[in-house]
């Protein structure tokens, strides 16, 4: 089982943070969120996996590198322009297909996991039911907890996906939190290089095409959507707690805090130097910024620009 990692994406939400890495290489807790779910990947026995590229690639490259210390094999798919949720994995498809499998065709079936949120779903299990359903598609899903955030999933009482809700539509719904089971062939048909969307675009398609083949796989799975830099903090003081580290995140490798300055639940990343007497509360502040000394900075994104020091609200 080989799985692809969808990290190419530009990172509107998670602005300003994003001129300084990609989404998927922001530190949260201290480790960058590629690290996270090849992690998690590797813990199911899915070590051979693929990542998709094109904003700041190199922050990507570089917090994974070729995965070894991870456990993985990891492989890169480069894509310019960004070709999204389906145009992605059809431009992948190379690196995921084994034309050496017994069947001569490749590998039939891949995950599919966003490079930005983070989970605890049961893949091995979901691995099971997608193949005895005999589904083109499943897809993790949990209770909307927002329907006025979260767009819905639909599901008959088979769990066959019926249709998909924009955010704030009545009634009951699904929520999708990323991770997928895939047949690679309902994306081959599709033009490489192309950008196409799986959930807009290909799965009514499919849905229409062949009733039944994109089903939901529902369970009380944990998520966490890194999506803006107030989600970034909030999960990287959530998981700090847990590890019994209340309101002390790990800081990034080289930053430095002058020992009068006041740093509090906030998040350091890589080389970041905090001035005398400067107070921090509940910020993220990006590599290489210098906090100068008697600033003073609260819920706030600290980044290093063209023109200098950007301080954006979270």
């Amino acid at each position: 089982m080989r799985a692809l990692v969808l990290t190419a994406g530009l990172g509107t939400r998670l602005q300003p943070l994003t001129l300084a890495r990609a989404k998927a290489a922001a530190p949260v807790d201290g480790d960058p969120l590629a690290r996270r779910t090849i992690r998690w990947l590797v813990s199911h026995g899915i070590r051979d996996l693929v990542l998709n590229l094109h904003h700041r690639p190199e922050s990507i490259a570089a917090a994974v590198g070729d995965g070894s210390d991870l456990g993985a094999r990891v492989r890169y798919s480069w894509e310019s322009p960004v070709l999204g949720s389906a145009g992605g994995p059809r431009h992948a498809l190379p690196l995921l297909l084994d034309p050496a499998s017994p069947r001569g065709d490749g590998v039939e079936t891949f995950v599919l996991v966003n490079g930005d949120t983070l989970t605890d779903v049961d893949l091995p299990s979901m691995i099971r039911r997608h193949r005895e359903a005999g589904a083109k598609v499943t897809m993790a899903l949990i209770p909307n907890p927002r329907p006025d955030k979260y767009g819905g999933v639909l599901l008959d009482e088979r769990h066959a996906v019926t249709a998909f809700t924009r955010r704030g539509a009545p009634g009951p719904s699904f929520h999708f939190i990323g991770p997928q089971v895939v047949d690679a062939d309902i994306f081959a048909g599709l033009p490489d290089g192309v950008p196409a969307e799986s959930v807009l675009e290909l799965y009514p398609q499919l849905m229409r095409d062949r009733p039944g083949s994109v089903i939901g796989f529902v369970g009380d799975w944990q998520f966490q959507d890194i999506g803006t830099p107030a989600d970034l903090l909030e999960t990287s003081l959530a998981l700090a707690a847990a590890d019994g580290r209340a309101d002390r995140p790990r800081q990034g490798r080289g930053a430095q805090i002058d020992p009068s300055a006041r740093v509090t639940r906030s998040v350091l990343w890589d080389d970041v130097t905090v001035g005398a007497g400067a107070e921090i509360e509940e910020c993220v502040i990006a590599d290489g910024v210098t906090v100068p000394a008697g600033a003073r900075h609260r819920r706030c994104a600290l980044v290093g620009g063209p023109d200098g020091l950007i301080v954006a609200p979270l």
